[in-house]
């Protein structure tokens, strides 16, 4: 009897070069001549306030007091970002002030006060 078969053996080795210096797997190179833009004082404060939701240290979005409205379309499932905040800090968690801020800057956009899971059935 001979070797045992193994499924390797039925495809050709390709061996990967590595990429240019600095380039990771799965990253898209910029184009020629194209410099990055710089993100605007709303979608950097976006991108905040979204790491703020998947900061799991800081508590769930998705609580609700029982004594709430049932989420609806008008009254989404979970949290506001800034109730999540001061649970969080009444909690001893010491959520950061600058998400607090960037809430109290924005208090009646539903972008900035809804989390990133308001529109998912819980």
């Amino acid at each position: 009897m001979g070797r045992k078969r193994l499924i390797t053996d039925s495809y050709p080795v390709v061996k990967r070069r590595e990429g240019p210096a600095g380039h990771s797997k799965g990253e898209l190179a910029p184009e020629l001549g194209e410099e990055p833009q710089p993100l605007s004082v709303d979608e950097a404060e976006l991108e905040l306030l979204r790491q703020f939701d998947l900061a799991w240290q800081y508590g769930p979005c998705t609580a609700r007091a029982p004594h709430e409205v049932p989420a609806s379309p008008s009254h989404p499932a979970g949290i506001t970002r800034l109730q999540r905040w001061y649970r969080a800090e009444q909690m001893g968690l010491e959520p950061p002030p600058e998400v607090r801020q960037v809430l109290q800057t924005h208090p009646g956009d539903p972008r900035f006060q809804r989390s990133l899971w308001h529109l998912y059935p819980l």
